[in-house]
């Protein structure tokens, strides 16, 4: 069994046509790991660089195994 990697990002509004818009920006990658023994999954998180954010998000990772830069 494999443990799952999901992208880590921050989430980034503005406005298009008027329109409030998001997108996310990767900052780094986060780790689903299970303890020996107990099996209780734990998060290890990884930053590409020192972020100053208040919000972090994780997403899966897309089918492609493409971990650029992720607009949602």
């Amino acid at each position: 069994m494999s443990n799952k990697i999901y992208t880590l990002t921050v989430p980034v509004t503005y406005q298009k046509d008027g329109k409030d818009q998001t997108s996310f920006r990767r900052v780094g990658a986060v780790f689903e790991n299970t303890r020996n023994g107990s099996g209780e999954p734990f998060l290890s998180i990884k930053l590409d660089f020192p972020v100053a954010v208040t919000e972090l998000v994780a997403f899966p990772p897309k089918p492609d195994g493409d971990d650029g830069n992720v607009t949602e």
